[in-house]
C-alpha cells in the first residue's frame, strides 16, 4: 500500500489494551500517525487501568476505555465501545494488542485499514498484517505497524505529559527529601520479577551514606506493603509514596530522579518516556524481549545463568525451586551499576 495522503486520512485509532509499560511503549505510535497525516485526529482505545497514562496528551483528540474483564461477559459490554468506535469512522486502525478482542473491535468499528502482527490472534479480520520481529525492541515493533503506508523512518521515543496538577502534588509529596535522590520501584505483578527487598534496602542505605542520596520508592497500591518494607529496611534512607501517585504522578517522580533503578517493570518504561537514566534489574526475563530501557542512558543487572529466560512474562514461582536469578544477585552488583551510571551521565553533562 502507498502512503495515504493527509487529505484521505482524517481519523486514527490506536488499539492496546494491556498493562501500564505496554500502553507507554505504544505512544510513539501517537506521535508518529501524526507526523504521517500531520490532519487527522488520532484517538487510542485502553483500559481502565492504563487510561490515567494518557490523560492530557497532547496529540490525542479521543480517549476511549474499554473495561475488558466486562466485556468478556458477554456483548452486552462489548458492543457499546464497538458501537461508539463505529461512530467515529476510522480511517485506519493499528493494534498492536494480540488479542482476539481487539481485532473484533475493530473490525466491528468498520475501520477501512486495519493493521496488527502476524501472530495477532484473529488475524484473519485485518486488512494488513505486518512481522512481529522478536529481536527487536517493542518501540520499534510497533512502529512496523505503519510499514503498509510506507513506513516511519523514526525514532520516536514514548512520551508521557505530566498536568501541572501532577507537578505540583509530586512537589508537595517530596517536600523535606534532599534535593538529589533515585527512584526505585520494586514492585511487579509479576513475583519472579521482583528483586529481593533486602537488595533495595541496601542500595538506598549505600546511595545515602556513600552520596547523599535520598530514595524514593514508587509503585502501585498492591506495592504499598513492600515498598514500606523496603523503606523500613532501609533505616531512613527511602521514603515511600507507593500506593499515593496516579501513573503519570509516578512518571513526575521518575524525571525528577537522577535515575531510576527497577525491576523488568511498567516504571522501567517510565524513564524512557521521561528520560531518566535507568538500571534495570531482570531474572526470569531478559531485554531481549524487546522491553528493555529505550533511549536513555542505562544499565543491566542481570546473572549469565543456563535457566534464563524461564518465561516471557515472569512467573509466580520459581520452575526450579531455587529463584537463583534473583536471590544471587548482589547488592553490590546493582550499586555499582548505579554509580557507574549517575558518573557517565555526569561526565555527558560536564560535571566531572
Amino acid at each position: 500500500m502507498r502512503r495515504r495522503g493527509t487529505d484521505q486520512v482524517r481519523r486514527v485509532l490506536i488499539v492496546q489494551t494491556a498493562y501500564l509499560g505496554d500502553v507507554i511503549l505504544a505512544t510513539p505510535l501517537i506521535r508518529a500517525a501524526k507526523t504521517l497525516w500531520p490532519e487527522a485526529e488520532v484517538d487510542f482505545l485502553c483500559i481502565p487501568q492504563t487510561a490515567g497514562l494518557l490523560e492530557g496528551h497532547p496529540l490525542l483528540s479521543r480517549l476511549f476505555v474499554h473495561d475488558k474483564r466486562r466485556a468478556l461477559r458477554g456483548l452486552a459490554d462489548f458492543l457499546p465501545t464497538a458501537f461508539a468506535l463505529r461512530q467515529r469512522h476510522y480511517d485506519v486502525a493499528l493494534v498492536p494488542h494480540p488479542s482476539l478482542r481487539s481485532a473484533l473491535l475493530v473490525a466491528f468499528a468498520g475501520a477501512a485499514v486495519r493493521v496488527g502482527f502476524d501472530r495477532n490472534a484473529g488475524r484473519w479480520l485485518y486488512t494488513h498484517v505486518v512481522p512481529y520481529e522478536k529481536e527487536k525492541h517493542e518501540v520499534e515493533r510497533n512502529l512496523r505497524l505503519l510499514d503498509p503506508f510506507g513506513g516511519f523512518p523514526g525514532p520516536v521515543r514514548p512520551e508521557l505529559f505530566p498536568s501541572e496538577q501532577d507537578r505540583l502534588r509530586v512537589q508537595q509529596l517530596l517536600e523535606g527529601m534532599p534535593g538529589d535522590f533515585v527512584a526505585v520501584a520494586p514492585g511487579s505483578v509479576w513475583p519472579t520479577k521482583r528483586w529481593l527487598p533486602e537488595g533495595f534496602a541496601q542500595v538506598c542505605r549505600w546511595l545515602a551514606e556513600r552520596h547523599d542520596l535520598g530514595c524514593v520508592l514508587i509503585g502501585g497500591v498492591d506495592d504499598r506493603e513492600l515498598a514500606e518494607r523496603v523503606a523500613k529496611l532501609a533505616g531512613g534512607a527511602a521514603v515511600s509514596l507507593a500506593g499515593k501517585l496516579t501513573p503519570l504522578q509516578s512518571a513526575e517522580v521518575v524525571r525528577r530522579a537522577r535515575a531510576l533503578v527497577t525491576n523488568d517493570t511498567a516504571p522501567l518504561h517510565m524513564a524512557s518516556a521521561v528520560g531518566t537514566p535507568v538500571v534495570a534489574i531482570f531474572g526470569p526475563t531478559v531485554p531481549e524481549f524487546g522491553f528493555g530501557p529505550y533511549a536513555v542512558p542505562n544499565r543491566i543487572a542481570q546473572l549469565d545463568l543456563s535457566c534464563r529466560p524461564c518465561a516471557p512474562h515472569g512467573g509466580k514461582r520459581c520452575p526450579l525451586g531455587t529463584f537463583a536469578c534473583m536471590r544471587d544477585l548482589s547488592a553490590e552488583r546493582v550499586y555499582d551499576l548505579v554509580v557507574q551510571l549517575l558518573e557517565e551521565v555526569k561526565t555527558e553533562h560536564g560535571l566531572a
